[in-house]
């Protein structure tokens, strides 16, 4: 099976990247998790609900909606500062990328381990630049915020079509399909992974940095 994939391409400041991840991610996950699984027998089942809640960030004039699990943020902050410390450690404006894989097990026969079949893939490429003054800040601010706006509609958009995701599962295959170590919520099997690299000059960067200009000269 082949994995569908998405890629969304952004120019951030250091202090923006967790954030700018963490929107996307989240508002993926919020779509991709389900309430928790109660079976009253093989076959018969109920789902409980998803609850949510709304995020605020500090560096970017965005507020987006994510489900309100504490240890789902929790997983995801971990993988995403990982990310956001190993991009930073460049010298100089670096760049990378970090990816949200969805996978279902498939079961092997024993001694072997079950087989991780990816069937969607979420892709984040920053690249950083540096600012020199507040009111630079202050424009990439929004910017920035306007961007992710689009990128958050275009994956409700995504998420409305009618395309593979793997079937409800049976109780005994529950975890072959769902990660239901989480006490509240109820998420598709995923795993996060991220690359970085030294200075570019892209042309993505190019055109935040010819956009704030712009802004800064009306």
């Amino acid at each position: 099976m082949n994995a569908r994939s998405q890629t969304f391409e952004l120019t951030v400041e250091g202090r923006q990247v967790d954030e700018a991840v963490a929107s996307i991610f989240h508002t993926v996950l919020f779509h991709r998790s389900l309430g928790k699984f109660r079976y009253k027998q093989e076959g018969s089942y109920s789902v409980g609900t998803v609850g949510y809640e709304d995020v605020d960030c500090d560096f970017i004039d965005f507020t987006y909606v994510c489900c309100s699990s504490e240890n789902l943020d929790q997983t995801l902050k971990k993988e995403i500062s990982g990310f956001s410390e190993a991009l930073r450690c460049n010298d100089g404006p670096g760049s990378g990328q970090i990816s949200l894989e969805f996978f279902q097990k498939k079961k092997n026969r024993w001694p072997f381990q079950p087989e991780c079949i990816p069937w969607e893939v979420w892709n984040v490429r920053l690249e950083l630049i540096k600012l020199t003054t507040e009111h630079e800040r202050q424009v990439c601010r929004e910017k920035v915020g306007d961007m992710l706006t689009d990128k958050i509609l275009y994956i409700a958009e995504i998420m409305n079509r009618h395309e593979y995701v793997p079937k409800m599962p049976n109780q005994s295959e529950l975890d072959l399909i769902f990660d239901t170590t989480y006490p509240d919520v109820q998420p598709y099997l995923f795993k996060l992974s991220f690359t970085t690299s030294g200075p570019t000059n892209t042309s993505v960067g190019m055109t935040m940095k010819k956009l704030i200009k712009e802004t800064l000269s009306l």
